[in-house]
């Protein structure tokens, strides 16, 4: 736009990633099947190109400045923000736009004690850290970093690497500049008047410093800041606009409050420079949530609960990255009245998506595997009240409500954000802990979170072109010595990890099934899984590597779903006895299930002792029976017996034998009977050595050479002699007919 509208306070910039599918050979899977609103990624990668940029266009330039990137092209093997960034520097350069670039980003990672720069999506899943960092010629002017307790001198190293190759990258920028660039347009800024600033400063005096000195709290200094804006607005009123007078009261605003931190060391609040607001903790606030925390920091206040689920409950993402899932998540809420104002309230902005992924990152690097804890854990920090470092708030809430949740993190993290405020002759000031007005009039807003370890997470803003490597350092020892202060006082609140989930949490139990079992599981259509959690209530989820994690509050429910499972995977072994129903009738015998999907055949032979006519006069469809495995052939399928469960009394045989015992018939072990080959099975041969009584001859017994098919030396109806090995207490008789054999 090439003038500013009309009573704009601020610069409106907007930077906008386009996500075109086709840049990745897909077709968008919504329902018009064309890109919709950004995705988070989309809009974490906006703010990583505004932040930079922002500080380079002109003080007081207010004209409207859009930046459109879209991705056209992307191999999804190494990331493309760091590219989008440094394309829209590039652009801004050439064009005629007042802009004090060019800049560039590099992204550093570190493996095996090696830094990569620019890495790949795979080597990033390697790294200990993955740090961005921009810069112009002359220094660091924003940084976004993720890492897993990496030390500060590290991080250090690998921000000067960064510095030296975005070096390289801002002299083809340059060159390219200078070939297609066309002339800057001239910029006045509106609103700056030396005059205006004389006057406010007569009337205003020193009440400013003095009205930061005397204030008690956050709303009271902003109340008395605000009279005296307005008194001073009624003062220059019949002078100058109100766009003027504000401008006037800010540049008044920022040189006492500069005077204050600079000369006397004071910051507003009376704090020193080093010095924390006052601490508190406190978890298990809410009786029905999985895990709860509340920090407090001053007059902010985040509030942290926890919630697990399933894997099933894991976030699909549907963005250019390979990343196909989250199992973990941290959402940020920042209502109106956490700084005592009304407004809308709806879906989250740009900021609170900003500050959410911060802290998620913090966060992360101290999660348990999915291996150790299979839960998909989110987090949701609302801000109660605000003034100031709300997101590393909400990295400490967050820390909180997960030890309170039994998440078994391997560290608690703390965050804390330092501020800078600079002077002439290069000097400068950091602080501790800054607050809203700190933030406000200040240089430079860097947040770092970490363990007592190290780092797990940096975000660096600033309003000034750039910092030098001293200010980074300075900040990352103070941030360091703030951090342990802070995580004592989480430590006090629960000084370790729960040692269970909370009971209103899902139990996830995970089992293995075969990888060729899958289906069975799924079943067609994802039939057979959806009955489970019918029946059970239990959530069942399954991955490619047969892994299977069922989760359910109630430990009944979780108990029944693995069994369910286990039955519809497992093996069926020779000799098992099952209770199952007979779901098929033939002539030759009834079919039998014996668990979910899994039956077999009980041939009519198998049936009773005597002999059977018709499958229908012993068993019928939908009938609950006994029966016993005996063998399976060599395409699976499972042969089944009744008979072999079955007493040889009267009630089994018909009542056309009488069934005499082995007492009765006066028969002794060392006895040698003649009888007849009445069944045959994979294990051996049943001999009927009476009426109504017969025995077995196991098949290590047929021979006195190894035996691979019963059929094969004995034939059912064949007689042959045998002698008793056995009489058990209940009757049943073992045979041997190689004893008999000469060897």
């Amino acid at each position: 736009m090439s003038e500013p509208r009309e009573g704009i306070d601020f610069f409106p910039l907007t930077v906008d990633l386009e996500e075109r599918q086709y840049a990745i050979g897909q077709i968008p899977g919504s329902f018009f099947r064309r890109e919709g609103r950004p995705t988070t990624h989309a809009i974490l990668t906006d703010r990583l190109i505004d932040r930079p940029i922002r500080p380079l266009f002109p003080k007081g330039f207010k004209n409207e400045v859009q930046v459109i990137v879209t991705t056209l092209s992307s191999d999804r093997e190494t990331p493309f923000d760091i590219l989008a960034l440094n394309a829209v520097s590039a652009a801004l350069s050439i064009s005629d736009i007042p802009f004090n670039g060019p800049l560039a980003a590099t992204r550093i990672g570190y493996i095996d004690g090696d830094f990569i720069i620019n890495p790949t999506y795979d080597q990033l899943n390697e790294s200990l850290l993955d740090i961005v960092v921009a810069g112009s010629r002359e220094g660091v002017s924003m940084m976004e970093a993720g890492a897993k307790e990496v030390d500060e001198e590290t991080v250090l190293k690998a921000i000067e690497l960064a510095q030296e190759t975005n070096l390289q990258i801002i002299d083809l920028q340059a060159d390219f500049a200078e070939k297609a660039g066309k002339e800057k347009s001239e910029f006045t800024p509106r609103g700056h008047d030396p005059a205006a600033i004389e006057k406010a400063r007569d009337i205003l005096g020193d009440r400013i410093y003095q009205t930061m000195k005397d204030s008690n709290d956050q709303q009271d200094m902003k109340e008395s800041l605000n009279s005296l804006e307005n008194e001073l607005k009624d003062s220059l009123a019949e002078e100058f606009d109100s766009g003027v007078s504000a401008g006037a009261f800010e540049e008044l605003l920022d040189e006492q409050f500069r005077t204050r931190i600079l000369e006397d060391g004071v910051r507003p609040d009376g704090r020193a420079l080093d010095e924390i607001r006052s601490l508190s903790a406190e978890v298990s606030l809410l009786p029905r949530t999985h895990g709860s925390g509340l920090f407090n920091r001053g007059e902010t206040q985040i509030l942290g609960i926890t919630t697990l689920g399933s894997t099933g409950d894991a976030q699909k993402v549907d963005n250019l990255s390979p990343e196909q899932t989250k199992k973990f998540m941290l959402h940020y809420n920042f209502p109106p009245y956490s700084v005592g104002e009304a407004g809308r309230v709806g879906s989250p902005g740009r900021r609170e998506i900003g500050h959410g992924a911060l802290a998620e990152r913090a966060l992360s690097a101290v999660l348990p595997d999915l291996d150790d804890f299979p839960y998909t854990i989110r987090i949701v920090c609302e801000a109660l009240s605000s003034n100031g470092s709300t997101s590393m708030a909400s990295v400490c809430a967050g820390t909180l409500s997960l030890m309170d949740a039994g998440v078994p993190i391997t560290s608690p993290v703390a965050g804390i954000s330092v501020g800078l405020i600079t002077g002439e002759n290069g000097t400068y000031k950091t602080l501790t802990d800054i607050q809203g007005l700190e933030d406000h009039v200040g240089d430079m807003d860097f947040k770092v979170a970490g363990t007592s370890d190290g780092i797990t997470a940096i975000q660096l803003d600033i309003k000034v072109n750039s910092i030098s490597f001293d200010v980074i350092k300075d900040a990352l020892t103070q941030a360091k010595e703030a951090r342990s202060e802070v995580l004592e006082v989480i430590h006090e609140a629960i000084s370790e990890v729960r040692e269970e989930v909370s009971p209103f949490a899902p139990r996830i139990e995970k089992i293995m099934v075969p990888t060729d079992k899958i289906g069975a599981v799924i079943g067609p259509g994802g039939k057979t899984i959806r009955g489970i959690v019918e029946q059970t209530g239990a959530t069942v989820d399954i991955e490619d590597d047969g892994t299977v994690l069922i989760g359910s509050a109630d430990a009944d429910s979780s108990q029944k779903a693995i069994q369910m499972v286990k039955d519809l995977t497992r093996e069926v072994e020779v000799g098992e006895v099952f209770t199952g129903t007979v779901v098929k009738i033939a002539t030759f015998g009834a079919f039998v299930e014996l668990l979910p999907g899994i039956d077999g055949l009980v041939h009519i032979s198998e049936l009773e002792h005597h002999r059977v006519g018709n499958v229908e006069d012993v068993v019928s469809s939908g009938d609950e029976i006994e029966v016993k495995v005996i063998g399976k052939d060599p395409s699976g399928k499972i042969k089944l017996s009744r008979k072999a469960l079955l007493d040889n009394d009267s009630s089994t045989n018909g009542g056309s034998e009488e069934t005499v015992s082995p007492v009765e018939l006066d028969l002794e072990v060392g006895d040698i009977i003649t009888g007849k080959v009445v069944n045959i099975a994979r294990f051996g041969a049943f001999v009927e050595i009476a009426p109504g009584t017969d025995g077995m001859v196991h098949i290590s017994e047929l021979e006195n050479r190894r035996v691979s098919r019963v059929e094969d030396v004995v034939n059912v109806g064949e007689e042959i002699t045998v002698q008793i090995l056995d009489i058990n207490e209940s009757g049943k008789i073992r045979l041997s007919r190689k004893a008999l054999l000469s060897t």
